[in-house]
């Protein structure tokens, strides 16, 4: 019996999110310049104890356990879909590798939270399934097979800045072409690292978000050429270009400036992205002393991310909890996707 793990890394967005969402990308070109942290989503992969072409899934965060016995049952039905689609694409009907597989997840942030959980589980499966395959895919290879999965293979909507992040890992600037992406790895100082981590507070809101619904509104919006996402959107990528510039030259005093701009531009977007619970949680926080910050998935609740000048992050941090929010722990992550056979 075979068995392989793998680890992915969720990432914290700070600008240009959304400009990487289609068809914006493939018109205009996206910029995206995020960072992965030390919250991860883990897959491990067992082969060969029962009949062949058997799958059995068992999810630790869902506390589900189901059992495939045969191709034909991987039906896209709400239910673990995320993995019959990995399935269906990494190992097709027919394939010589065809043994029994056993395949366990678990993830530090449930999906809704903003932080490209799903994504991220994708990337982490693709993961499971190179190092069993024996495959020498590039980084890029396996945030566009998780882009194909998620995206393509069942549909839904978000763009590819979260696939890349889990793949790549560290601080990255991202362009999105009509015909490829292209990642910049930023080569950040320890102690630049060390102090924006420090300043920054991770905090859930209490409330979860459906993307799909939002990400379906912004791109009709852009569709339609609605003067005001469109807008919006072109500020939103000059915005991650100015924010990462500022970042290389270790201006980190204008993040939470650069971090509240894109907060306001991101609102227009579509209709859902925050709401009054969000507001009052974001106004509360400022009041307390934050200088700026973003919810970091596509809108409507989950994670948001808070820049603080040190001396009111205590302050900033009760103000969360006050408001029926909860602070995370986090380290910056500079590892991506990793994977090793258990022996």
């Amino acid at each position: 019996m075979a068995i392989v793990r793998s680890k992915a890394p969720l990432r914290i967005s700070f600008a240009g999110g959304g400009t990487d969402v289609s068809p914006y990308p493939e018109e205009k070109g996206g910029a995206v310049l995020n960072c992965t942290i030390s919250r991860f989503a883990y897959a491990t992969l067992e082969s060969g104890e029962k009949g062949p072409g058997t799958l059995s899934v068992q999810s630790l965060d869902y506390n589900l356990a189901v059992d495939y016995a045969k191709p034909e049952d991987l039906v896209y039905n709400g239910e673990l879909d995320l993995v019959k689609a990995a399935v269906r694409v990494l190992r097709p009907a027919g394939d010589a590798s065809s043994e029994s597989l056993r395949l366990f997840l678990h993830s530090d942030a449930p999906v809704g939270t903003g932080l490209g959980s799903s994504s991220t589980m994708c990337v982490a499966i693709v993961g499971a399934f190179q190092r069993y395959l024996r495959e020498q895919w590039t980084p890029y290879e396996v945030a566009e097979l998780a882009y194909r999965i998620e995206r393509q293979e069942l549909g839904f909507k978000g763009g590819r800045q979260d696939m890349y992040a889990a793949a790549f890992g560290g601080f990255n600037f991202m362009e999105f072409g009509p015909h490829h992406t292209v990642v910049h790895p930023l080569k950040i100082s320890a102690h630049i690292a060390n102090e924006l981590a420090y300043r920054l507070l991770l905090c859930y809101t209490g409330t979860s978000h459906y993307s799909n619904d939002i990400m379906e509104r912004q791109q009709e919006s852009y569709a339609h050429k609605e003067g005001a996402t469109v807008r919006a959107l072109d500020a939103t990528k000059a915005l991650a270009i100015d924010m990462k510039n500022e970042l290389l030259r270790g201006n980190i005093d204008e993040m939470g400036r650069l971090l509240d701009e894109g907060w306001q531009l991101k609102k227009q977007f579509a209709e859902g992205i925050s709401n009054p619970q969000i507001d009052a949680f974001y106004e509360n926080a400022r009041a307390a002393g934050a200088l700026g910050g973003k919810l970091v998935g596509s809108g409507g609740g989950g994670y948001i991310l808070l820049f603080c000048d040190f001396a009111r992050r205590a302050q900033v941090a009760k103000s969360v909890q006050s408001s029926g929010g909860s602070v995370t722990d986090f380290s910056i992550e500079t590892d991506g996707l990793q994977t090793w056979s258990v022996r």
